[in-house]
Protein backbone atom coordinates (compact mmCIF):
# COMPACT_ATOMS: atom_id res chain seq x y z
CA UNK A 1 0.00 0.00 0.00
CA UNK A 2 1.50 3.20 -1.11
CA UNK A 3 2.18 5.98 1.29
CA UNK A 4 -1.59 7.69 0.41
CA UNK A 5 -3.05 4.23 1.41
CA UNK A 6 -1.09 4.30 4.90
CA UNK A 7 -1.71 7.75 5.92
CA UNK A 8 -4.99 8.34 4.80
CA UNK A 9 -6.89 5.04 3.83
CA UNK A 10 -8.57 4.35 6.78
CA UNK A 11 -10.63 0.99 6.46
CA UNK A 12 -13.05 -1.67 8.17
CA UNK A 13 -12.51 -5.24 7.10
CA UNK A 14 -15.92 -6.92 8.12
CA UNK A 15 -15.10 -10.60 6.93
CA UNK A 16 -11.96 -12.50 8.31
CA UNK A 17 -12.37 -15.66 6.77
CA UNK A 18 -11.43 -14.58 3.24
CA UNK A 19 -8.29 -17.00 1.75
CA UNK A 20 -5.69 -15.37 0.06
CA UNK A 21 -2.53 -16.33 -2.10
CA UNK A 22 1.16 -14.98 -0.75
CA UNK A 23 3.77 -14.63 -2.97
CA UNK A 24 4.84 -17.90 -2.76
CA UNK A 25 1.09 -19.13 -4.26
CA UNK A 26 0.60 -20.36 -0.69
CA UNK A 27 -2.88 -20.49 0.88
CA UNK A 28 -3.56 -18.56 4.18
CA UNK A 29 -6.20 -17.55 5.87
CA UNK A 30 -7.70 -17.49 9.23
CA UNK A 31 -9.37 -21.18 8.42
CA UNK A 32 -7.10 -22.37 6.17
CA UNK A 33 -3.15 -22.70 6.88
CA UNK A 34 -0.62 -24.91 5.17
CA UNK A 35 2.34 -25.05 6.95
CA UNK A 36 6.18 -26.71 5.66
CA UNK A 37 6.74 -30.57 6.96
CA UNK A 38 9.53 -32.27 7.70
CA UNK A 39 11.60 -33.50 4.89
CA UNK A 40 9.95 -37.06 4.47
CA UNK A 41 6.71 -36.38 6.16
CA UNK A 42 3.48 -36.81 4.09
CA UNK A 43 0.94 -33.82 3.67
CA UNK A 44 -1.91 -32.91 2.66
CA UNK A 45 -0.42 -31.85 -0.86
CA UNK A 46 1.46 -34.66 -1.38
CA UNK A 47 -1.31 -37.15 -0.45
CA UNK A 48 -4.19 -35.17 -2.45
CA UNK A 49 -2.48 -32.64 -5.04
CA UNK A 50 -3.09 -29.13 -4.79
CA UNK A 51 -6.68 -27.71 -3.34
CA UNK A 52 -9.04 -26.56 -5.72
CA UNK A 53 -9.27 -22.87 -6.56
CA UNK A 54 -11.35 -20.59 -5.35
CA UNK A 55 -14.66 -19.64 -7.46
CA UNK A 56 -15.12 -16.47 -6.96
CA UNK A 57 -18.74 -14.72 -7.98
CA UNK A 58 -18.98 -12.35 -10.55
CA UNK A 59 -18.80 -9.27 -9.98
CA UNK A 60 -16.56 -9.97 -7.57
CA UNK A 61 -15.12 -6.13 -7.07
CA UNK A 62 -17.66 -3.72 -6.34
CA UNK A 63 -17.10 -0.16 -5.41
CA UNK A 64 -20.24 2.09 -3.90
CA UNK A 65 -18.85 5.71 -4.56
CA UNK A 66 -21.90 7.11 -1.94
CA UNK A 67 -23.17 10.42 -2.50
CA UNK A 68 -23.57 12.65 0.52
CA UNK A 69 -27.15 12.70 2.36
CA UNK A 70 -28.26 9.70 0.07
CA UNK A 71 -29.13 7.46 2.56
CA UNK A 72 -25.41 5.82 2.23
CA UNK A 73 -25.40 5.66 6.09
CA UNK A 74 -28.06 3.27 6.20
CA UNK A 75 -26.94 1.24 3.46
CA UNK A 76 -23.74 0.92 5.09
CA UNK A 77 -25.41 -0.83 8.37
CA UNK A 78 -27.13 -3.27 6.08
CA UNK A 79 -23.75 -3.85 4.74
CA UNK A 80 -21.79 -4.63 7.75
CA UNK A 81 -24.44 -7.39 8.60
CA UNK A 82 -24.54 -8.67 5.62
CA UNK A 83 -21.01 -8.73 5.15
CA UNK A 84 -20.72 -10.69 8.28
CA UNK A 85 -23.64 -12.94 7.28
CA UNK A 86 -22.49 -13.70 3.31
CA UNK A 87 -18.27 -13.69 4.32
CA UNK A 88 -17.46 -10.93 1.64
CA UNK A 89 -14.83 -8.22 2.67
CA UNK A 90 -16.43 -4.59 3.26
CA UNK A 91 -13.80 -1.86 3.18
CA UNK A 92 -15.98 1.52 4.45
CA UNK A 93 -13.16 4.35 4.07
CA UNK A 94 -13.57 7.01 6.89
CA UNK A 95 -12.51 9.99 4.79
CA UNK A 96 -15.72 12.26 4.28
CA UNK A 97 -13.50 15.21 2.81
CA UNK A 98 -11.84 14.31 -0.15
CA UNK A 99 -13.70 13.91 -3.04
CA UNK A 100 -11.45 14.97 -5.87
CA UNK A 101 -7.97 13.61 -5.92
CA UNK A 102 -5.10 14.73 -7.92
CA UNK A 103 -3.77 11.71 -10.35
CA UNK A 104 -0.87 10.42 -7.53
CA UNK A 105 -3.74 10.20 -5.18
CA UNK A 106 -6.21 8.03 -7.85
CA UNK A 107 -3.46 5.58 -8.57
CA UNK A 108 -2.78 4.94 -5.20
CA UNK A 109 -6.28 4.55 -4.15
CA UNK A 110 -7.31 2.14 -7.11
CA UNK A 111 -4.18 0.05 -6.41
CA UNK A 112 -5.41 -0.42 -2.71
CA UNK A 113 -8.96 -1.20 -3.84
CA UNK A 114 -7.88 -4.01 -6.70
CA UNK A 115 -5.69 -5.00 -3.71
CA UNK A 116 -8.48 -6.73 -1.33
CA UNK A 117 -9.29 -10.13 -1.14
CA UNK A 118 -12.25 -10.69 -3.23
CA UNK A 119 -14.88 -10.97 -2.93
CA UNK A 120 -15.23 -7.28 -1.69
CA UNK A 121 -17.26 -4.02 -1.39
CA UNK A 122 -15.64 -0.72 -1.22
CA UNK A 123 -17.37 2.17 0.14
CA UNK A 124 -16.27 5.89 0.35
CA UNK A 125 -17.38 9.35 -0.62
CA UNK A 126 -15.36 9.84 -3.71
CA UNK A 127 -15.95 10.99 -7.35
CA UNK A 128 -16.11 8.29 -10.10
CA UNK A 129 -12.50 7.13 -10.99
CA UNK A 130 -11.79 5.35 -14.08
CA UNK A 131 -9.64 2.60 -13.32
CA UNK A 132 -8.97 1.95 -17.18
CA UNK A 133 -8.02 5.51 -17.69
CA UNK A 134 -4.61 3.67 -15.56
CA UNK A 135 -4.35 0.58 -16.91
CA UNK A 136 -5.88 -0.97 -13.61
CA UNK A 137 -8.83 -3.82 -13.60
CA UNK A 138 -12.43 -1.71 -13.57
CA UNK A 139 -14.62 -2.99 -10.82
CA UNK A 140 -18.48 -2.63 -10.74
CA UNK A 141 -19.70 0.86 -9.60
CA UNK A 142 -22.95 1.10 -7.67
CA UNK A 143 -24.73 3.76 -6.29
CA UNK A 144 -27.79 5.94 -5.20
CA UNK A 145 -29.24 9.22 -5.64
CA UNK A 146 -32.67 11.37 -4.55
CA UNK A 147 -34.18 14.43 -5.07
CA UNK A 148 -31.57 17.22 -5.22
CA UNK A 149 -33.45 19.77 -3.55
CA UNK A 150 -34.33 17.51 -0.49
CA UNK A 151 -30.27 16.54 -0.57
CA UNK A 152 -29.63 19.92 -0.45
CA UNK A 153 -31.88 20.81 2.68
CA UNK A 154 -30.61 17.66 4.17
CA UNK A 155 -27.43 18.81 4.24
CA UNK A 156 -27.74 22.44 5.39
CA UNK A 157 -29.36 21.13 8.15
CA UNK A 158 -26.79 18.37 8.76
CA UNK A 159 -24.23 20.35 8.92
CA UNK A 160 -26.19 22.79 11.44
CA UNK A 161 -27.80 20.48 14.06
CA UNK A 162 -26.70 16.98 13.46
CA UNK A 163 -28.84 14.12 13.63
CA UNK A 164 -30.21 11.99 16.50
CA UNK A 165 -27.06 10.00 17.50
CA UNK A 166 -25.28 12.04 20.55
CA UNK A 167 -21.72 11.47 18.87
CA UNK A 168 -22.16 13.00 15.82
CA UNK A 169 -23.85 16.18 16.83
CA UNK A 170 -23.34 19.54 15.22
CA UNK A 171 -20.81 20.66 18.08
CA UNK A 172 -18.63 17.90 17.19
CA UNK A 173 -19.21 17.89 13.21
CA UNK A 174 -18.61 22.04 12.89
CA UNK A 175 -17.17 23.49 15.63
CA UNK A 176 -15.77 26.50 13.90
CA UNK A 177 -19.38 27.45 12.71
CA UNK A 178 -20.51 30.78 14.11
CA UNK A 179 -23.78 31.14 15.40
CA UNK A 180 -24.91 33.65 12.74
CA UNK A 181 -23.96 30.97 10.25
CA UNK A 182 -25.64 28.02 11.93
CA UNK A 183 -28.70 29.59 12.64
CA UNK A 184 -28.36 31.14 9.65
CA UNK A 185 -32.41 31.33 7.49
CA UNK A 186 -32.40 29.00 4.58
CA UNK A 187 -34.78 31.53 2.78
CA UNK A 188 -32.05 34.22 3.46
CA UNK A 189 -29.16 32.16 2.00
CA UNK A 190 -31.33 31.20 -0.99
CA UNK A 191 -32.80 34.31 -1.69
CA UNK A 192 -29.83 36.31 -1.13
CA UNK A 193 -27.48 34.51 -2.95
CA UNK A 194 -25.21 33.15 -0.22
CA UNK A 195 -22.40 30.66 -1.40
CA UNK A 196 -23.70 27.64 0.11
CA UNK A 197 -27.21 28.05 -1.28
CA UNK A 198 -25.68 28.87 -5.10
CA UNK A 199 -23.53 27.59 -7.58
CA UNK A 200 -21.03 25.61 -7.78
CA UNK A 201 -22.11 24.39 -4.62
CA UNK A 202 -25.07 23.43 -5.53
CA UNK A 203 -23.54 21.21 -7.94
CA UNK A 204 -23.26 18.45 -6.01
CA UNK A 205 -24.74 14.92 -7.35
CA UNK A 206 -23.39 14.89 -11.01
CA UNK A 207 -19.67 15.12 -10.45
CA UNK A 208 -19.76 11.70 -8.11
CA UNK A 209 -20.93 10.64 -11.81
CA UNK A 210 -18.52 12.67 -13.83
CA UNK A 211 -15.37 11.48 -12.69
CA UNK A 212 -12.34 13.30 -11.58
CA UNK A 213 -11.50 15.81 -14.21
CA UNK A 214 -11.84 19.78 -13.34
CA UNK A 215 -14.59 20.64 -15.74
CA UNK A 216 -16.70 17.83 -13.87
CA UNK A 217 -17.47 20.54 -11.24
CA UNK A 218 -18.32 23.07 -13.53
CA UNK A 219 -21.87 23.13 -14.06
CA UNK A 220 -23.05 22.85 -17.60
CA UNK A 221 -24.01 20.10 -20.21
CA UNK A 222 -20.62 18.58 -20.43
CA UNK A 223 -20.33 17.60 -17.09
CA UNK A 224 -24.23 16.37 -17.11
CA UNK A 225 -23.86 14.08 -19.95
CA UNK A 226 -20.50 12.61 -19.43
CA UNK A 227 -22.14 11.79 -15.90
CA UNK A 228 -24.76 10.28 -17.60
CA UNK A 229 -22.78 7.87 -20.35
CA UNK A 230 -20.29 7.01 -17.13
CA UNK A 231 -23.49 5.49 -15.24
CA UNK A 232 -24.56 3.47 -18.67
CA UNK A 233 -21.06 2.56 -19.22
CA UNK A 234 -19.60 1.34 -15.68
CA UNK A 235 -22.79 1.72 -13.23
CA UNK A 236 -25.04 -2.16 -13.00
CA UNK A 237 -27.04 -0.04 -10.46
CA UNK A 238 -27.98 3.49 -9.61
CA UNK A 239 -31.23 3.58 -7.33
CA UNK A 240 -33.45 6.37 -6.22
CA UNK A 241 -33.68 6.90 -2.03
CA UNK A 242 -37.23 7.68 -2.69
CA UNK A 243 -37.60 4.23 -4.13
CA UNK A 244 -35.00 2.48 -1.21
CA UNK A 245 -36.92 -0.44 -1.18
CA UNK A 246 -36.77 -1.69 -4.50
CA UNK A 247 -33.61 -0.57 -5.12
CA UNK A 248 -32.49 -3.09 -2.09
CA UNK A 249 -34.39 -5.64 -3.88
CA UNK A 250 -32.88 -5.37 -7.15
CA UNK A 251 -29.23 -5.13 -5.35
CA UNK A 252 -30.12 -8.66 -3.97
CA UNK A 253 -31.34 -10.01 -7.48
CA UNK A 254 -28.41 -8.51 -9.30
CA UNK A 255 -25.37 -8.94 -6.67
CA UNK A 256 -26.98 -11.98 -4.40
CA UNK A 257 -23.09 -12.88 -3.72
CA UNK A 258 -23.40 -9.42 -1.32
CA UNK A 259 -26.87 -8.81 -0.55
CA UNK A 260 -29.19 -11.78 -0.17
CA UNK A 261 -31.61 -10.98 2.14
CA UNK A 262 -30.82 -7.54 2.80
CA UNK A 263 -34.70 -6.49 2.64
CA UNK A 264 -35.76 -8.65 5.74
CA UNK A 265 -32.65 -7.07 7.40
CA UNK A 266 -33.86 -3.98 6.82
CA UNK A 267 -37.44 -4.02 7.58
CA UNK A 268 -36.62 -5.95 11.15
CA UNK A 269 -37.30 -4.36 14.44
CA UNK A 270 -33.52 -4.35 15.50
CA UNK A 271 -32.81 -2.67 12.30
CA UNK A 272 -34.88 -0.33 12.61
CA UNK A 273 -33.97 0.26 15.85
CA UNK A 274 -30.49 1.86 14.66
CA UNK A 275 -31.60 3.36 10.94
CA UNK A 276 -33.55 6.11 12.91
CA UNK A 277 -30.84 7.43 14.87
CA UNK A 278 -29.77 9.06 11.30
CA UNK A 279 -32.28 11.38 10.78
CA UNK A 280 -31.11 14.81 10.35
CA UNK A 281 -32.69 16.82 12.97
CA UNK A 282 -34.22 20.56 12.83
CA UNK A 283 -34.91 19.94 9.08
CA UNK A 284 -37.83 22.42 7.34
CA UNK A 285 -38.88 23.15 4.10
CA UNK A 286 -38.07 26.82 2.28
CA UNK A 287 -40.59 29.27 0.95
CA UNK A 288 -41.97 28.34 -2.59
CA UNK A 289 -40.19 31.66 -3.76
CA UNK A 290 -36.92 30.11 -2.33
CA UNK A 291 -37.83 26.54 -3.57
CA UNK A 292 -38.53 27.85 -7.35
CA UNK A 293 -34.91 29.62 -7.11
CA UNK A 294 -33.58 27.06 -6.03
CA UNK A 295 -34.66 24.85 -8.77
CA UNK A 296 -33.77 27.33 -11.65
CA UNK A 297 -30.07 26.87 -10.08
CA UNK A 298 -30.14 22.98 -9.82
CA UNK A 299 -31.62 22.52 -13.69
CA UNK A 300 -28.85 20.10 -14.53
CA UNK A 301 -28.61 18.53 -11.02
CA UNK A 302 -32.44 17.51 -11.86
CA UNK A 303 -32.15 16.54 -15.55
CA UNK A 304 -29.27 13.94 -14.00
CA UNK A 305 -31.95 13.05 -11.38
CA UNK A 306 -34.56 12.70 -13.99
CA UNK A 307 -32.53 10.81 -16.25
CA UNK A 308 -31.77 8.14 -13.34
CA UNK A 309 -34.90 7.98 -12.07
CA UNK A 310 -35.98 6.67 -15.44
CA UNK A 311 -33.23 4.11 -16.03
CA UNK A 312 -34.05 2.88 -12.60
CA UNK A 313 -37.75 2.65 -13.70
CA UNK A 314 -36.89 0.64 -17.05
CA UNK A 315 -34.41 -1.73 -15.10
CA UNK A 316 -37.05 -2.81 -13.24
CA UNK A 317 -39.49 -3.39 -15.83
CA UNK A 318 -36.94 -5.43 -17.86
CA UNK A 319 -36.44 -7.67 -14.71
CA UNK A 320 -40.04 -8.06 -13.70
CA UNK A 321 -39.77 -7.12 -10.50
CA UNK A 322 -42.82 -6.02 -8.59
CA UNK A 323 -42.24 -2.35 -6.93
CA UNK A 324 -42.78 -2.83 -2.75
CA UNK A 325 -42.15 0.85 -2.85
CA UNK A 326 -44.49 3.47 -4.56
CA UNK A 327 -43.74 4.73 -7.50
CA UNK A 328 -42.60 8.51 -6.99
CA UNK A 329 -44.06 10.85 -9.06
CA UNK A 330 -42.74 14.34 -9.14
CA UNK A 331 -43.08 16.40 -5.61
CA UNK A 332 -46.29 18.34 -5.20
CA UNK A 333 -44.01 21.68 -4.86
CA UNK A 334 -42.00 21.07 -7.93
CA UNK A 335 -45.37 20.88 -9.87
CA UNK A 336 -46.33 23.97 -8.62
CA UNK A 337 -43.01 25.66 -9.54
CA UNK A 338 -43.39 24.01 -13.27
CA UNK A 339 -46.15 26.24 -13.78
CA UNK A 340 -43.83 29.18 -13.06
CA UNK A 341 -40.65 28.14 -14.79
CA UNK A 342 -39.48 28.45 -17.98
CA UNK A 343 -38.93 24.70 -18.23
CA UNK A 344 -35.48 24.72 -17.12
CA UNK A 345 -34.28 21.53 -17.30
CA UNK A 346 -34.34 22.16 -21.26
CA UNK A 347 -32.24 25.00 -21.85
CA UNK A 348 -28.58 24.08 -23.01
CA UNK A 349 -25.87 24.49 -21.50
CA UNK A 350 -17.88 20.13 -1.64
CA UNK A 351 -17.03 17.33 0.56
CA UNK A 352 -20.68 16.83 2.41
CA UNK A 353 -19.60 17.72 5.75
CA UNK A 354 -16.51 19.84 5.07
CA UNK A 355 -16.42 23.41 7.03
CA UNK A 356 -16.03 24.29 3.41
CA UNK A 357 -18.62 22.07 1.56
CA UNK A 358 -16.12 20.99 -0.48
CA UNK A 359 -17.69 19.29 -1.62
CA UNK A 360 -27.42 0.12 -14.90
CA UNK A 361 -27.00 -0.51 -16.73
CA UNK A 362 -24.95 -1.68 -20.12
CA UNK A 363 -25.07 -5.12 -18.22
CA UNK A 364 -26.79 -7.33 -16.08
CA UNK A 365 -25.92 -10.31 -13.72
CA UNK A 366 -28.20 -12.83 -14.63
CA UNK A 367 -30.22 -13.98 -11.22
Amino acid sequence: IGEFGKNHWSNRVASRHSVQRDRKGKLQGSHLTFKEEKKGESTFVDDHGPPPPRVLPFPSQVVYNRVGKCGSRTVVLLLRILAERHQFNLVSSDIHNKTRLTNHEQVDLMRNISAIPQPFLYTRHVHFLNFTRFRIEQPVYINIIRDPINRFLSNYFFRRFGDWRGEQNHLIRTPGMKDEERYLDINVCILENYPECSNPRLFYIIPYFCGQHPQCREPGVWALERAKQNVLENFLLVGILEELEDVLLLLERLLPHFFTDVLSIYKSPDYRKMGNMTGTVRKHMPTLEALQVLYQRMKYEYDFYNFIRDQFHLLKKKIGLKSVSRITQQPNFLRNLALKTQEPLEEEEEQELDEDLEDANSWLVQP
